[in-house]
């Protein structure tokens, strides 16, 4: 008799879920592994996203866009979520948060035999720093004119200059910093080394404009969805399939 119970109720769960399934275009920038449309899944957070939405009864339709036309694309209901944004209270007003999903570590790389360490801001005069332009890494860092900071256009440029002694640091999200040290920048990944205390440590969201008329229940939903792919594998198992170890 429970066990007939337990079916009914799964039974109607999911009914409920099919009435509200609907199709949810999904944004995202180029930001290897978490996006982009190359890779396998659409990238490790798309992916993860994609999963959660779909076991919430949801027809995820990945778009890839820059980062400011996908952020004004949900305020403008262009688009209904945004795959990977860091919290920030403007982004709040326009959209709901979900609890973070990812966490990006920022980390400094030094050249190896380097006597450059980092322990708080201060330390950081001395050096040169390589920064692509635009970046934010943390506020206390961005704005501190102090600093010896070297524009360039990506990480694989800065790096390229740190192996090459033209900068004493520079720095990038650990998993994106290994997926190009793995690939493009193979060549000099044995030359360069993270330094093990991070600038900053940010929870990756998704971010659903507040303009859906089932925002709240659309991130409560991907919230469950996720916790569940936590206890039953499926979280670690994407991981796995995108070559990367879970922090």
């Amino acid at each position: 008799m429970r066990k007939r119970c337990g079916f009914a109720l799964f039974a109607l769960l999911l009914a409920s879920a099919g009435a509200a399934a609907e199709t949810l275009r999904i944004a995202a920038d180029v930001w290897p592994p978490f996006t982009d449309a190359r890779l396998p899944g659409n990238g490790l957070a798309a992916e993860l996203v994609s999963t959660a939405l779909k076991r919430a009864g949801h027809r995820p339709e990945y778009v890839e866009v820059p980062w400011a036309r996908a952020l004004r694309g949900v305020q403008v209901g262009d688009y209904d979520l945004i795959v990977s944004a860091w919290y920030s209270d403007d982004r709040a007003r326009y959209g709901l948060f979900s609890k973070p999903y990812l966490t990006n570590r920022i980390l400094f790389l030094k050249r190896k035999g380097s006597a450059v360490d980092f322990q708080a801001l201060a330390d950081l005069k001395r050096y040169s720093i390589a920064v692509v332009r635009g970046y934010s890494y943390l506020p206390s860092f961005d704005a501190d004119a102090s600093l010896n900071k070297v524009p360039v256009k990506g990480f694989q440029m800065g790096a390229r200059m740190l192996s090459a002694g033209r900068v004493q640091l520079t720095l990038e999200d650990e998993l994106v910093a290994r997926f190009y040290l793995s690939r493009e920048l193979k060549g000099i990944r044995d030359q360069l080394v993270f330094l093990s205390r991070p600038l900053s440590e940010n929870g990756l969201h998704i971010l659903v404009r507040r303009s859906h008329p089932r925002h709240q229940q659309l991130v409560e939903a991907f919230d469950q969805a996720m916790q569940a792919m936590r206890e039953d594998g499926t979280y670690q198992a994407i991981f796995a399939r995108h070559g990367l170890a879970q922090p």
